[in-house]
């Protein structure tokens, strides 16, 4: 599908019933080509060093987990992905970071965060009405200003990917901070995925949840990952080996170890990994 052109023949096809977390991740990974790729990326804040030459890859259809201690430089690195460290003034990088083997820093920053999609740790809905916070980023990259009519195709399928549809299919006009938490997550979620983005960012997506609507997000993250890459970062330990088919752990700015969800957990190479999964810092 086409944003620009709206092309909206794209079937909005119901979402399968949810299955559980355990049977999703049982699945295991269908991980596809390299979309992303950092070679020794460091980020400074005023000179001082917040990640400290970093290198990794991200492949399609798997989620990769930051894991590590609070002002480890787990959120600097995700939101460097998408080049919204930036946005700070007083941050600076070196390395370099592609998308499809193509620089980030040499594309349209406004089109680059449409293929890196970023979802925050508080949910963040606009104040406008459920529908128009999907149609809002489909809007922004469409040539002309589309009608209606031509986005409710397109803004159903995002609903239905992010599993809320059948939750507000009867008023898409309701104001959507009159949603509860979760289901504000959720949009999102749709309004992060409405544009088909080849990567989704998640800084810490349920730290703002209960239970319940946590169990939510972890089942779609699952089940998302079957489309495009997704980063996440989590505190919750219990949560990256639920989701994550890699994880890489963070301390002091340094990517200490990268490996698969069960090598690490299971026989982390480095003491220093052994250390915090054991609970002996945090």
């Amino acid at each position: 599908m086409s944003i620009n052109q709206l092309t909206i023949d794209r079937p909005a096809e119901q979402m399968a019933p949810p299955a559980t977390s355990t049977a999703l991740r049982a699945i295991g990974p269908q991980t596809g080509p390299e979309r992303m790729r950092l070679r020794d990326i460091s980020v400074f804040y005023d000179g001082v060093p917040a990640v400290r030459q970093a290198s990794l890859s991200i492949h399609q259809g798997e989620v990769l987990a930051l894991i590590g201690p609070s002002g480890c430089g787990k959120t600097t690195l995700l939101r460097t992905l998408n080049r919204l460290t930036e946005l700070t003034p007083n941050a600076s990088h070196s390395g370099q970071i592609t998308l499809d083997g193509d620089d980030i820093h040499e594309l349209d920053d406004t089109r680059l965060r449409t293929r890196v999609s970023m979802v925050f740790q508080q949910p963040n809905p606009f104040p406008m009405s459920v529908f128009d916070n999907v149609a809002f980023a489909l809007r922004e990259q469409a040539r002309r200003r589309p009608r209606r009519r031509e986005l409710e195709p397109l803004v159903t399928h995002a609903l239905q990917r992010a599993g809320l549809y059948e939750e507000v299919r009867d008023n898409l006009d309701r104001p959507a901070l009159r949603l509860s938490g979760g289901q504000q997550q959720r949009l999102c979620i749709a309004r992060a995925i409405a544009t088909d983005p080849e990567i989704l960012l998640m800084d810490e997506p349920c730290s703002a949840l209960d239970p319940r609507s946590t169990a939510v997000i972890e089942q779609l993250i699952l089940q998302l990952r079957s489309e495009l890459a997704i980063v996440i970062v989590t505190h919750n330990l219990q949560q990256a080996r639920r989701v994550a088919d890699r994880v890489a752990f963070m301390y002091l700015g340094d990517l200490v170890e990268l490996g698969t969800a069960d090598q690490l957990f299971e026989a982390p190479r480095e003491e220093r990994t052994r250390e915090y999964i054991a609970g002996a810092f945090g």
